[in-house]
């Protein structure tokens, strides 16, 4: 990897997080939706050569996720002023407050009163650090290996997204909730309670904002690329991010940095952001936004350009094609 002045990167960083400012300004709250699933169901199809599991299945899973990821926002959002920090967890910028629990618990229960057999992944069931959280993801994958048909089902929840900003009250955190049949990712939600709006996607049937079909930008160069990045805690990832800012910025349109992976990848499905990569990010992190972005006719890959998986931790997700390829080739420059 190419060495970098450490003080020009640095300035960057800032440039891109004041941006974030203009973000949160930029989206007003609409006024809510209900979710009718057989106005939004299409003929169930098997996209990739996966195998899913029945139509009418399909509209249970989908139908728990909304249920519980928006009994976790009203959490969230009784507590939009900010919150406290319980502790730290891998350093002092990955951080644990009493709601993060609180969220995982109740989605959870939520989950189980209605699929009592299914596996269940949360991030706050996992010590800190990227070791163990692959080893969370290889342990329940193996467990779904040797599970028959009807137990073969992992759910994958952060219960808040972008705890950072929660604590300090900015309206950038949500939860995120997947469903995985025999490995793969077939139902992922992202409600965002602060601007009540949730994003949904089913394998087969494309994704959704508010029971809407959405799909990602038409940019077609990445000088038109408006490209999220993130602010990982880990002091390997912050090293390779900050190497390839430099490279990439003066290519792209801009680049913003919002501290919600899952905001992020919901964005690039709808066509706010162009594209969002990170250099380290746990299953629970990317799952849902994956097939939004699939769905929604993206791309979502590692950084080599293999399809993403759930043991994947570096990731690209864009709205593909040439684009996509442009900012993989520079990010293989840094």
């Amino acid at each position: 990897m190419a060495t970098t002045n450490p003080s020009c990167p640095l300035l960057l960083l800032l440039l891109v997080s004041l941006a974030v400012v203009s973000v949160v300004d930029s989206f007003a709250a609409p006024k809510s939706y209900n979710f009718n699933l057989k106005s939004i169901a299409r003929p169930m199809t098997s996209s990739n050569n996966i195998e899913l599991p029945s139509q009418e299945t399909l509209d249970s899973l989908l139908s728990v996720a909304i249920t519980a990821s928006k009994q976790a926002g009203e959490i969230i959002l009784g507590n939009a002023g900010g919150a406290d920090v319980l502790k730290s967890k891998a350093n002092s910028r990955d951080l644990l407050t009493l709601i993060d629990p609180l969220c995982e618990k109740t989605i959870r229960e939520t989950v189980l009163a209605t699929f009592p057999t299914h596996a269940f992944l949360g991030e706050e069931d996992v010590p800190p650090g990227k070791e163990a959280s692959a080893a969370a993801i290889e342990a329940k994958l193996k467990q779904l290996n040797d599970a028959d048909d009807n137990d073969n089902y992992l759910w994958i929840v952060d219960p808040i997204d972008g705890t950072s900003n929660f604590v300090h009250g900015m309206p950038l955190c949500m939860p995120s909730v997947a469903v995985a049949y025999k490995g793969e990712v077939v139902v992922g939600v992202i409600h965002d309670p602060h601007r009540m709006e949730t994003f949904t996607a089913v394998r087969g049937r494309g994704a959704q904002m508010n029971g809407e079909s959405i799909s990602v930008g038409e940019q077609s160069d990445i000088g038109d690329a408006i490209v999220a990045m993130g602010s990982p805690p880990a002091e390997e990832s912050m090293k390779m991010s900050l190497a390839a800012l430099p490279v990439l910025m003066p290519k792209v349109r801009t680049i913003r940095m919002i501290g919600s992976a899952a905001l992020m990848l919901a964005w690039v499905a709808n066509g706010r952001l162009t594209a969002y990569w990170e250099y380290d990010l746990s299953s629970w992190d990317v799952a849902a936004g994956s097939i939004l972005i699939e769905e929604a006719g993206g791309s979502m890959t590692d950084l080599n350009d293999e399809r993403w998986n759930l043991r994947t931790r570096k990731i690209c997700g864009s709205n593909g094609g040439k684009v996509h390829k442009q900012i993989l080739e520079a990010l293989g420059e840094a």
